[in-house]
């Protein structure tokens, strides 16, 4: 009797496994069939190579590719510890390390090739640097979110008023020229001074007017733009294309109806080939989407229910000509969401918490190259560049692929 019924559970038990692997299988079977299809990507390892002199990165907030597939990162050089600076010291005690210098340019190949960047005549260098972008002529621009002249900016929100060093951008060549500055350390006098940015986040240059568009940032609550050549103030807005203000909206709740106005930082603005302006409420967990006017179109939440730093950190569009697909940057949950443009509807997701290849601490930007590549950095201690290859588009089988090991590596 008592065999019987240990054969009719085991028989029980194996009917359920089956069944829930029938079930896996009809899901995944569904997707495929529906021909839900995205971009596929394995992590390059040993790209880039070593950098030479004994050379650290910093937080590393900022990416962008130029004309010729080139690679730009910038980074914090005073977020190292005093332990990655042995060789500066008189007399050194050690020989690892320094801190590189906060732009660097690689090829394709991962080789270094050109660094610069600091202080010097003329301009203002952020206290803390944040966001680089390489415009269609080639020129350099940067931002920063510095609060004070000595101090370096950190990856939480501002509250209420008040004004800090990093309230500009600046544009350099590509040999770190100086050309141009926008705004003046310690000028803000808020979301609607149309002279000084306030802590800004990040730059995108319109080749068709010439004009620069700057996520305002850290300390604003908006989308500012101006001229890329005179620097000369063209319009701003603010969350739905509201007038911005500076009221503390306090904690995000994702429970509490959509905020109307940007919470801090305002992270990204990315325009895409048919003329609509993406741009990334981090600590909202949102994308909003806009006319070059200012003119609301919609929006989209993003793991809306992260807290803390916020999940819409930065976009790049895929390099198709319709830009089918945005890839999300998301520090806070340590992945990137690959998004299918025209619904925002999330597809799949890559990426882990962690230090290995393929895995993220503080996923930070992302940036695309002719290719197809996926290029990210990462803030706090992720302090690194990564390179994910393209590798055509496949189906959708998973909703969170994990760390894109190369196939075939064990």
């Amino acid at each position: 009797m008592r065999r019987d019924l240990y054969k009719g559970a085991t028989f029980l038990v194996i009917i359920g496994l089956l069944g829930i692997g029938s079930s896996v299988l009809e899901k995944r079977a569904a997707v495929e069939a529906a021909g839900l299809q995205a971009p596929m990507f394995e992590v390059d390892p040993l790209w880039p190579k070593p950098l030479p002199n004994h050379w650290l990165l910093g937080m590393t907030i900022g990416v962008s590719v130029d004309g010729q597939d080139h690679i730009w990162i910038i980074h914090r050089q005073g977020s190292l510890e005093r332990g990655e600076l042995h060789a500066t010291t008189n007399p050194p005690i050690a020989q690892c390390c320094a801190a590189a210098p906060p732009v660097l340019e690689f090829d394709q190949a991962g080789n270094l090739i050109g660094h610069w960047g600091g202080p010097g005549k003329g301009y203002d260098w952020p206290s803390s640097n944040h966001g680089i972008t390489v415009d269609y002529k080639g020129n350099v621009w940067i931002g920063g979110n510095g609060r004070g002249a000595q101090g370096g900016g950190d990856e939480t929100q501002v509250a209420g008023g008040g004004s800090f060093n990093d309230n500009m951008v600046l544009k350099f060549t590509q040999d770190g020229t100086f050309l141009m500055q926008i705004g003046h350390p310690n000028k803000s006098k808020g979301s609607n001074d149309v002279e000084n940015l306030r802590l800004p986040a990040k730059t995108f240059i319109d080749k068709a007017t010439n004009e620069v568009y700057v996520a305002d940032g850290y300390g604003n609550h908006r989308v500012i733009v101006y001229d890329a050549e005179t620097g000369t103030y063209k319009r701003h807005w603010g969350a739905y294309g509201h007038k911005p203000e500076d009221t503390d909206l306090g904690a995000y709740n994702p429970d509490a109806p959509p905020a109307q106005q940007f919470r801090n930082p305002v992270h990204c603005t990315e325009l895409s080939n048919d003329r609509l302006l993406y741009v990334c409420d981090r600590a909202n967990d949102r994308i909003q989407v806009f006319k070059t006017d200012g003119t609301f179109v919609k929006e989209a939440f993003i793991e809306k229910r992260t807290l803390g730093s916020g999940s819409a950190w930065d976009i790049a569009f895929s390099k198709d000509p319709q830009q089918t697909y945005i890839y999300l940057a998301d520090g806070e949950n340590d992945r990137v969401h690959i998004i299918l443009r025209d619904t925002l509807q999330v597809l799949t997701t890559f990426g882990e918490g962690g230090r290995q290849p393929g895995e993220f601490y503080g996923v930070h930007s992302i940036a695309t190259d002719s290719k197809g590549n996926i290029f990210t950095t990462e803030t706090y201690h992720g302090q690194r560049v990564q390179k994910f290859v393209y590798k055509g588009l496949g189906p959708v089988t998973k909703e969170d692929q994990g760390a894109l090991w190369p196939k075939g590596k064990k």
